[in-house]
């Protein structure tokens, strides 16, 4: 089946400049959608320009070697053919373009308050269109986002959201509904595609992982793909070179066995402890007033004396925060906006709104699992509730994907495969040697590399180290039929190093480069070969050529001595007889030859004159249809008769007669071709008989030859038989034995570290029992001087709140006054020939209210910097209330360790627990009711503006 793990739901809302968002985004705006269903963006309510939907146009929009139309023919096809039905096509259509239309949404906001307000909610804008496509009322839906309802104790409460938060649920839900929406599509394909009735035993599986990351801006989601790939090349070197280790065992090389995936272990344990990134990206996460800032101030705090933890190194990101050692190189990342990224919270009134009010039957049936806001709730439902773990962070849920990944990984035989990219332009024969190293480090091959130097990575087996090197030492591999002893006596005598090499029960090894050594000496040698046989190659060729001149020589001397004896011999009576008679010896009977040429051409003229005397044949029976035709034509003047069936006929005589002429030119042809078809077969029969005569006796030969190696070849079968079950015995054997030697090792090992550990763990917390009972009663103490600091605190707050509440109503008395006067000296302007006195007046009160505003300008910018230095005081003391809460947890912790401790000191954590757990709850409660206290305030200030406003406009 499907399985789908690490979804990067971040790049569903932002991409950077290098990256593009899902493909099926930009398939939706297609012309071959125009086709389906009456027209797919006209149904999803889209536009032809991908930039009018911020979610998908911040990085590229276009990759050259993809064709989005033809993709979105092959996603059609794709739905038909797994079954879907047409309105859950459409719905996911419609849903995935309210996922990119989500985007297009804007908030502002209204007056002096941070509220947030969306004013266009019609069918034509963003908020409509997304609405319509997620089938529910869009001024129901603003409102959940703008106004979300949370439960305070047992009633419900309207929360105002500034335009930020409002813009981030709606991102939340954006990225929930394509999350969900794409589990959805997985659960239907695997319904279509498995049998459930079939057991799954076995399965072969593809994951394509993105490799390590570094850009310009390094954020949440590049700490998060980096993490992932750091687990899966320690994976990858566990699993090759533990298996690589296996195979030295196995073969019976003297090694030790090292851990190599331990290289990585650093940097995944910075990570993973209790106290590491992700636990305190999870812990910040969970405190509504933590901060990007005081989460990076941790972060220092709890890893900065770690070797891997760095400080910022970035020339593209100045404003990064840290730097890890990862194992593919140092990367700077920026802390902006993790807390917010990790929570990714779900608008739980919008979800309602979905699940109680929309249309579309699958946005129901997505979010059919989660709670939403209920009208009314059964109490057995609300107490477990309250026993859940609460919300989960994007962290969280990753980690266990990633963990779910890894158990399967582990519980299979995976191989490897790397990709590299040679240049950015995608042209053939071009390298770009910056990029391919880049890829080589993000990939982990220079790390697989400098692992593989401390081992044995090349290997022969001794057949083909034999086959290979015999011509370095044929007489010492011939010394000894041990495999070892052969090969050790020629190592040692080419003078290779013991060191270089180790020789295993079948296999020859080799440090990485040793065996260019041995390639070296054998090139020698075969240099010297070649040299040799092309010496004899040479010697062969010119050897012809020195035989034939030295005929040529001998038969000069010939041709000179049969000269002379020409010249004197050529007027000699018989000698001229001789010269005349000799070419008549051994002709040919002409006699014979005509007689024969006579037969060849009388049966070749006979053929001839019976296809002479058919077409004379046939041209008379012409002349009889001919002659038959003009009859027939007086006849049918005569007549006046039907003239039809004597055309139809006559076309038929006449087609006959061209046929008849076609098949006598055919008949010719093929007369001449079958008669030299017969002479060359005759020739090539006789020729198959030799061959065939020659054949069979090499056959012979060859049968006899097979029956010997036959022989042969079953006695050394049983001989190699015989060999091949004693060295499986004897490594059966020697690995049993390996396997209990490193057994008693381990059990060892294990044994003796148990017992120091015991040993240390007593004497710890025999010193720990001691130093709790101290610090309870510090602790005590520590928490009644919070609480009357807490308390001062408070009463400062509310102090510098009512100053600024009246520093605030001064300053926009004075606002006012000043837009008055200057209203004033406008209308003055243009009187000013009549009363210029007057404005001299006007203008010597604007100076000193002028001066006044500047004072209370001032004396606004100190309380605000004395509120300031307030909140950072509050702030402070909730991080010390944290450590303390922290460390009265670890002190919780370690009493429970212990064991030993008394019933009364059991009953005394269990009241401390109990009074944090209360004052945990009476600090969420004056939160509450400070927000709520905020809220009035706000209320009331805008009221006092109000009527400030009511009595200037009386008084001008």
């Amino acid at each position: 089946d499907i399985v789908s793990y690490l979804l990067e739901k971040s790049r569903i809302t932002e991409q950077q400049e290098v990256e593009r968002s899902y493909h099926i985004f930009y398939q939706l705006l297609q012309p071959y959608g125009d086709g389906i269903g009456g027209g797919l963006r006209e149904k999803c309510n889209l536009s032809n320009d991908i930039y009018d939907y911020i979610y998908v146009s911040q990085g590229k929009t276009k990759v050259e070697s993809i064709d989005d139309n033809e993709e979105l023919e092959y996603t059609e096809d794709a739905f038909n053919v797994l079954g879907f039905a047409e309105q859950e096509k459409f719905d996911c259509y419609m849903l995935t373009a309210a996922v990119m239309t989500f985007g297009g949404i804007e908030f502002k906001t209204k007056g002096r308050d941070d509220q947030a307000e969306c004013e266009a909610v019609g069918p034509d804008t963003f908020p409509g269109k997304t609405a319509a496509l997620c089938g529910v009322d869009s001024a129901q839906m603003i409102k959940a986002f703008c106004k979300p309802r949370i439960k305070v104790g047992t009633e419900w409460v309207t929360k105002s959201q500034t335009c930020e938060q409002a813009t981030n649920a709606v991102g939340g839900i954006a990225r929930a509904i394509y999350d969900r929406l794409f589990k959805w599509l997985i659960e239907k394909c695997n319904q279509t595609l498995i049998d459930a009735t079939l057991k799954k035993a076995n399965f072969c599986a593809v994951l394509d992982i993105a490799g390590f990351e570094i850009f310009e801006y390094n954020g949440f989601e590049q700490i998060s793909i980096n993490f992932v790939n750091e687990k899966l090349q320690q994976f990858f070197n566990h699993h090759m070179f533990v298996v690589e280790q296996e195979t030295y065992v196995g073969e019976g090389i003297e090694w030790e066995m090292v851990d190599f995936g331990m290289d990585l272990q650093a940097a995944i344990v910075m990570f993973e402890k209790p106290m590491g990134l992700w636990a305190i990206l999870e812990e910040e996460s969970l405190f509504p007033k933590a901060t990007d800032k005081s989460f990076e101030e941790k972060l220092k705090a709890s890893l900065g004396k770690l070797p891997i933890f760095l400080k910022p190194q970035s020339k593209t990101d100045k404003h990064a925060h840290f730097a890890i050692s990862h194992y593919a190189g140092i990367v700077s990342y920026n802390v902006t906006g993790w807390l917010e990224k990790n929570k990714d919270p779900v608008n739980d009134t919008v979800v309602e709104i979905f699940k109680s009010t929309s249309t579309i039957t699958l946005l129901v049936h997505l979010w059919a699992d989660h709670p939403g806001q209920p009208t009314s709730t059964p109490k057995e439902e609300g107490k477990k509730k309250k026993k859940g773990s609460g919300a989960k962070t994007v962290s969280s849920v990753y980690l266990i994907s990633l963990n779910d990944l890894m158990n399967t990984l582990h519980s299979t035989e995976p191989h490897f495969v790397r990709c590299l990219v040679p240049n950015t332009h995608k042209k053939p024969g071009e390298v770009e040697p910056p990029l391919i190293m880049h890829q080589l480090t993000c990939n982990g091959v220079l790390e697989g590399i400098r692992i593989c130097m401390k081992g044995f990575p090349n290997r022969i087996g001794y057949p083909d180290f034999k086959g290979r090197y015999y011509i370095l030492g044929a007489a010492e591999m011939n010394s000894s039929k041990d495999n070892k002893t052969a090969v050790y006596a020629m190592m040692d005598k080419i003078e290779f190093g013991r060191e270089r090499y180790r020789l295993g029960h079948t296999l020859v090894f080799f440090r990485a480069g040793a065996l260019a050594f041995l390639e070296e000496k054998r090139d020698d040698i075969v240099l010297k070969l070649l040299r040799y046989f092309q010496g004899k190659c040479r010697q062969h060729m010119r050897y012809k050529e020195y035989c034939k001149r030295r005929d040529q020589r001998e038969l000069l001397v010939v041709c000179q001595r049969q000269f002379r004896k020409y010249m004197s011999m050529r007027d000699w009576g018989w000698f001229v007889i001789i010269q005349k008679t000799r070419p008549l010896i051994g002709m040919p009977n002409p006699e014979e030859e005509l007689r024969l040429l006579e037969q060849k051409a009388n049966a070749t003229y006979g053929v001839y004159m019976e296809k002479v005397n058919t077409r004379d044949k046939l041209q008379q029976e012409n002349n009889l249809i001919e002659d038959e035709k003009r009859a027939l034509i007086a006849q049918i003047e005569k007549e006046q008769g039907d003239l039809s069936k004597y055309h139809e006929r006559q076309a038929q005589l006449s087609s006959r007669i061209s046929e008849l002429q076609l098949e006598l030119e055919e008949a010719q042809n093929t007369l001449a071709n079958t008669e030299e078809e017969r002479i060359m077969n005759a020739a090539e029969k006789k020729e198959l008989e030799q061959e065939c005569i020659s054949v069979k006796k090499e056959i012979e030969d060859i049968e006899i030859a097979i029956q010997k190696l036959e022989q042969e070849k079953a006695n050394r079968d049983h001989t190699i038989r015989y060999l091949n079950d004693e060295i499986a015995n004897q490594d059966e054997v020697i690995n049993k034995l390996n396997k209990e030697k490193k057994h008693i090792s381990e059990v060892g090992g294990k044994a003796s570290e148990d017992l120091d550990v015991a040993t240390e763990k007593m004497d710890h917390l025999n010193t720990i029992k001691t130093k709790l009972e101290q610090t309870l009663d510090e602790l005590e103490s520590s928490l009644d001087r919070e609480k009357r600091s807490r308390a001062n605190v408070e009463k400062e707050r509310r102090k510098a709140e009512g100053e600024l509440r009246i520093t605030q109503q001064t300053v926009s008395e004075l606002e006012r006054s000043q837009k008055e006067l200057e209203a004033h000296i406008g209308r003055k302007d243009n009187e000013l020939s009549s009363l210029s006195g007057k404005l001299d007046d006007e203008q010597s009160l604007v100076v000193k209210v002028q001066k006044s505003i500047k004072e209370l300008q001032s004396r606004v910018e100190e309380m605000e910097e004395e509120l300031e230095a307030e909140r950072q005081a509050r702030a402070k003391a909730e991080r010390q209330r944290s450590d303390l809460a922290r460390e009265l947890e670890g002190l919780g912790e370690r009493l429970i360790e212990a064991g030993g401790a008394t019933a009364a000191q059991v009953e005394l954590n269990k009241k401390r627990e109990s009074e944090v757990s209360k004052l945990r709850k009476d600090l969420e409660e004056c939160n509450i009711q400070h927000d709520a206290t905020l809220v009035n305030l706000k209320k009331k200030h805008q009221d006092a503006v109000a009527e400030m406003m009511e009595q200037s406009d009386q008084l001008s």
